[in-house]
């Protein structure tokens, strides 16, 4: 069984994360092991979510522009209410593991969707909290996974487009 591992990026604005992924798909990283979390401005607060495996989603909400261009390079979407985030935007591989967490809870069990995605790649706890804050507040995760050195590589990408944060994880895989 492979090591889960991932990198996170926090970007202060969208254009900014838009570049990351952009610079990251330039060097040749596969788009199939990055995501992008974000937060959606909608002011309206029914939707529990919304997701998309394979076509891609028709409302972006405020930022459609950047969440249409980015949603082109990377497979799958989701639109989520998280309790205490809001509208969440996530795209790329993060979408199934949102997914399979969303599909498990109870109704209204969502509150800890977010945590329970970043953990379960790898994501320690105590860090969790602080990218739920980060989302909240407006900023953008750019989320590289894979092996150690595909990690690695994307993290020293990362790490010259200057993100306000930039960690990267691992964790052993879930004995059966």
């Amino acid at each position: 069984m492979d090591t889960k591992t991932a990198t996170i990026a926090v970007f202060s604005d969208h254009e900014k994360a838009e570049s990351a992924i952009r610079s990251l798909q330039n060097a040749g990283i596969d788009m199939k092991k990055l995501s992008i979390i974000g937060k959606d401005f909608h002011t309206e607060e029914h939707a529990l979510g919304f997701y998309n495996l394979g076509d891609r989603m028709k409302v972006w909400g405020k930022l459609g522009a950047f969440w249409g261009s980015i949603g082109a390079m990377l497979f799958g979407s989701a639109l989520l209410f998280i309790p205490v985030v809001g509208h969440v935007i996530v795209l790329g591989p993060l979408v199934s593991t949102f997914v399979e967490l969303l599909e498990g809870a109870a109704l209204g069990g969502s509150a800890g969707l977010f945590g329970g995605a970043l953990f379960s790649i790898g994501i320690p706890k105590d860090s969790v909290v602080k990218y739920e804050r980060e989302v909240k507040a407006g900023r953008f995760l750019v989320v590289a996974q894979g092996s150690a050195a595909e990690v690695e590589t994307a993290r020293g990408l990362l790490a010259r487009l200057a993100p306000l944060d930039l960690s990267a994880a691992s964790a052993a895989p879930a004995k059966t």
